[in-house]
This record gives structure tokens, C-alpha cells and sequence, in this order.
């Protein structure tokens, strides 16, 4: 722990260097807010945290920059939390009272929106269908020998498969197959579609089960879906093109970022720090994390991805208030 006087001198170098990039000197330190000395006095406590490890000077005539371990205490220290802008606060509102449709197209908007609040790399992983229960299965013929079996989930999601019709099925089978469907799958997560009881109709029972091969056939390795915004954020956050390669390679690998979120998640985080992410291409990067919820079950995860010296209140903020009226707007459907 840190007495007040080095958590006042800390918090002001780390707030400065959010702000400008540049090493911070103990000149504009002893003027901020809460510090209240003199700038030699600044220099000694700037000089004990560097030694202790929460600040480093890039060079020998520079002033300091955070390190990892500084913006860990910054970050577990923040007073107050910040609160979003009102700016922000409506433009978050309003973009969820106009979002409506398929949660695919909702999703990858609601990546955009976080990106532009933030200006960072936005992150939004849809539900599984481990985390998913059906809503309603619908059967549909589309021709004399195919049909098509349409599934929607409790989180929006509208799956529709289609598959060939037994030769004996005629559109009084394909009917009578749909609503026995309902009635059995109906309130069940979608990982658990499997067989139903049979009607005692060869053809009813026929069409019944070529629906739910359909619904099962669909590869039990995918990866969820993954929506990313505002990676130019990204470009421009780093002068290494080296560093924006490695980092833009992770966030093309879906399985990867699933991966990141809940483990960081997991771990009982909302911000991984640089190495913190257990990736080395992040080293520099810091991840702002949150799960967003359907019925009050945890369904996916969204965050931010940028440079250490992200604006982690912000960060906090918006990546906080979109992930609660997302989970809003889900569980109402």
C-alpha cells in the first residue's frame, strides 16, 4: 500500500501520461489536484516509486511513465468510479431504443457503438448455444422435397436449416411435424436439441426427425462468434508497425479472443494489464472487460483493447452502462 501523499503523486503522473503520452515531469506534478508540495518534494516521492516499482523514467533527463504495477494500483483505486458522460449516456439510450431485429446485426452494432464511445478496439462475443434456450421451432415446406425447420433463441438469435423432405410427406405431415416440435423443444437450451417422442404418424415422425438432424448436424466445434469495432483505433494507437500486426493477428483469430475474455473474466477481472493477458503480442495492450446477461444467466462477454495508457476510466464507464442495457435489450427480446 501506499500512503496518501505517493497515491496523490502516482494517480497525477498516471492521469497526465493518459492524457498527453509524454513523460511526466515533477514540476506539473507538484500543481495537480490533492499533491500539494513542492516539486523537490515531488521528486523524492517519484524517486521512491521508482524504486518500488509503480513508475520508470524512459531516460535519464525524462520525467516518468506508469508501469504496470502503477496502473494496477490506479486502476483498483479509482475514486470515484467515473460515470459516463451525458453525451454518452444518451447516445448509448438511444441507440438501444432504435436496436431491434436479429441479434447478429445487433451485436455487431453494438461493437461499433462501444468503439466509438471508447475510440478504442471494441470486442463483443456472442452467446453459445450452450447459453441459449430455443424460444420457438417453426417447420416449413419450400418445395415438394425440401423444408426448411426455423429456430429462435431466447437471446434473438434466428437459425434456419434446411433439409430434404421424406417422399411420403406431404404438407399435412410437415405441419402436424412443426407444431409437435414446438411443443417439445420449446424452453430447452439449444445444446440439448436432440430426439422427441414419436407422434405414431410414420411420415409425421419421419419429417420430425430430418429436422432435428438438421438442428444437430451443425458442428459442435464452433467457435461463438466474435465481433470486432474500430480496429483503426488500433492502428493509430501504437507508433511500432510491428506491434499493430501482432495485435490485429490475435483479434483475427476468433477462438483466441473467446478464449482471452473468459479467462480474464474468470479470473475475477474487469481489466487485464499488459502481461496480465497472458498473451505476449498484448504486452502493451490493456483489456476493459464485462459479461452480459440474458434471463440473468451469463450469455457472452464485451470489452475494449488498447494501449496501456488507455483512458481506463472511460474504459470502465462505457464498456459498464453498454453491457447493462445490452443484457436489458436481450432479455426483453
Amino acid at each position: 500500500m501506499l500512503d496518501e501523499r505517493k497515491a496523490a503523486i502516482l494517480r497525477a503522473v498516471v492521469e497526465e501520461y493518459i492524457e498527453t503520452a509524454q513523460p511526466v515531469g515533477s514540476s506539473h506534478v507538484a500543481s495537480a489536484p490533492g499533491v500539494d508540495v513542492s516539486s523537490a518534494t515531488v521528486r523524492n516521492e517519484m524517486a521512491g516509486l521508482e524504486a518500488e516499482g509503480y513508475l520508470r523514467q524512459p531516460h535519464t533527463s525524462a520525467g516518468r511513465v506508469p508501469t504496470e504495477k502503477g496502473y494496477r494500483f490506479f486502476v483498483d483505486h479509482l475514486r470515484p468510479p467515473t460515470q459516463l458522460g451525458d453525451r454518452s449516456q444518451s447516445q448509448v439510450r438511444e441507440f438501444f431504443d432504435r436496436a431491434h431485429g436479429e441479434v447478429e446485426e445487433m451485436l455487431a452494432q453494438t461493437s461499433r457503438l462501444l468503439s466509438n464511445l471508447t475510440k478504442l478496439t471494441s470486442v463483443v462475443v456472442a452467446p453459445g448455444p450452450a447459453e441459449a434456450t430455443v424460444r420457438s421451432v417453426q417447420v416449413v415446406s419450400i418445395s415438394t422435397t425440401h423444408a426448411v425447420v426455423v429456430v429462435v433463441l431466447n437471446d434473438g438469435t434466428v437459425e434456419k436449416h434446411t433439409f430434404e423432405l421424406p417422399r411420403e410427406a406431404g404438407d399435412e405431415h410437415v405441419n402436424t411435424a412443426s407444431a409437435h416440435l414446438a411443443r417439445h423443444l420449446s424452453g430447452i437450451r439449444r445444446d440439448q436439441v436432440g430426439s422427441v417422442p414419436p407422434t405414431g404418424n410414420a411420415p409425421t415422425d419421419a419429417v420430425s426427425q430430418r429436422a432435428i438432424d438438421a438442428l444437430t448436424s451443425r458442428r459442435t466445434d464452433e467457435t461463438d462468434q466474435v465481433y470486432v469495432g474500430g480496429t483503426a483505433h488500433m492502428a493509430q494507437a501504437f507508433d511500432a508497425l510491428e506491434t499493430v500486426r501482432e495485435v490485429l493477428a490475435v483479434l483475427e483469430q476468433q477462438y483466441v479472443v473467446v478464449s482471452l475474455l473468459r479467462d480474464v473474466i474468470n479470473r475475477g477481472l474487469d481489466v487485464a494489464i499488459g502481461t496480465e493477458t497472458g498473451m505476449p503480442p498484448l504486452s502493451e495492450c490493456s483489456l476493459v472487460v464485462a459479461p452480459y446477461e440474458i434471463d440473468g444467466e451469463r450469455a457472452g462477454t464485451i470489452g475494449v483493447l488498447g494501449p496501456t495508457r488507455m483512458n481506463y476510466p472511460q474504459a470502465l464507464a462505457a464498456v459498464a452502462v453498454v453491457s447493462d442495457r445490452l443484457s436489458t435489450r436481450l432479455t426483453e427480446g
